[in-house]
């Protein structure tokens, strides 16, 4: 029996991963799944006076994976920052070792007019961004903000260790195999020490164990050009925490709206998948959030935990179904769309017709 644990957080988190619910109940049968559920972020917060707690801690380390709906909100934002939300999902990926973060970014045709670029540019855009999460400038010892001569200074190491690049590098060269077999990794190794590291191991490891892969370097800064310029020629993006955070959002703008994209937080053991967007609190409890992103998150949980390939491919296909349909929610339609549930129960309906 495979356990999933879903932990739907704050704002529309709850709303998202209802319509997610009733996926996994109409494969629950065939695929063995059992699922809990428990608080996280805010909602933790207001009841247990933490965004992550030991119990809930265990029960994820006891789970075949876990989906996260969205943390944070303004109700939050005055706490101390060991105490935010955000510090709870920090948390929940370093002690489940997640240190990859995968992104797709991919230009569903029917939203083609959804992106902000032209049809042109935009157009066969698939970039699957993958990102070191456990490691640089957000993990990097010591940081403060300390007073120095009569003044405030602050500072954030970027540190990163061989073994730490090494298996990004790996997985992102692992996920280029099934797809168009390159990878790009981004750094700024013209100014940065850690950087040109950074650019060694990757070539060290495309070198040594995926030579049929091709590789390319950019620098981050001529990468963040290059991503408008030219989407559809990227495959795989490999990028540090801090370069992969950025430029993941980015490619997220090429899509035309973050209720379109799903994420996955990968290690060797445990998996974290969560929709991109966020809590969206000023339309929390109105039932009109996409639930999309949630549902191809789930769709990524079948395929990288519980290595249900199939049924990712068909929850992808019924999405795109949906949307040739014309089927529509708020963020990305004009007129006559469609609740979150209502959006949930039509790619449900394709789910079933197409299996």
């Amino acid at each position: 029996m495979k356990k999933i644990l879903i932990l739907p957080g704050d704002g529309i988190g709850q709303e998202v991963t209802n319509e997610c619910l009733k996926v996994i109940s109409y494969f629950q049968k065939d695929c063995e799944i059992e699922y809990t559920e428990d608080l996280f972020g805010g909602a933790s917060i207001d009841v247990h006076g933490e965004p992550l707690t030991k119990e809930v801690l265990k029960k994820a380390m006891e789970a075949d994976a876990v989906l996260l709906g969205a943390v944070g909100g303004p109700k939050w934002e005055q706490l101390e920052h060991n105490l935010k939300p955000e510090k709870g999902l920090l948390t929940l990926r370093k002690e489940l070792e997640a240190f990859a973060n995968l992104r797709p970014g991919k230009v569903f045709p029917a939203l083609i007019d959804a992106s902000s670029l032209k049809k042109s540019i935009v157009k066969g855009t698939d970039i699957f961004v993958v990102r070191e999460l456990t490691g640089g400038i957000y993990f990097g010892e010591p940081r403060y903000i300390k007073e120095v001569d009569g003044k405030k200074v602050g500072a954030n190491n970027l540190i990163y260790s061989e073994d730490e690049i090494a298996r990004v590098a790996r997985v992102a060269f692992e996920i280029a195999r099934k797809r168009r077999n390159k990878v790009t990794s981004l750094d700024k190794a013209n100014v940065l020490e850690v950087m040109q590291l950074w650019r060694d191991v990757v070539s060290e490891i495309h070198s040594n164990e995926f030579k049929d892969v091709e590789l390319d370097h950019l620098y981050i800064d001529n990468a963040a050009m290059q991503v408008i310029k030219r989407p559809s020629t990227f495959d795989v993006i490999l990028a540090g925490n801090l370069f992969g955070d950025i430029i993941s959002d980015e490619v997220a703008e090429l899509t035309g709206s973050l209720g379109m994209l799903p994420s996955a937080s990968i290690g060797n053991k445990y998996g974290i998948y969560e929709p991109v967007h966020g809590s969206a609190p000023d339309i929390a409890g109105q039932n009109i959030a996409n639930p999309i992103a949630a549902i191809l998150s789930l769709g990524m949980l079948f395929k990288y935990s519980l290595q249900l390939d199939s049924i990712h491919d068909l929850i992808e296909s019924a999405v795109s179904e949906t949307l040739n349909a014309g089927f529509r929610t708020k963020d990305i339609g004009i007129k006559d769309t469609l609740t979150c549930s209502q959006m949930g129960d039509e790619i449900l309906k394709n789910i079933d017709k197409l299996s």
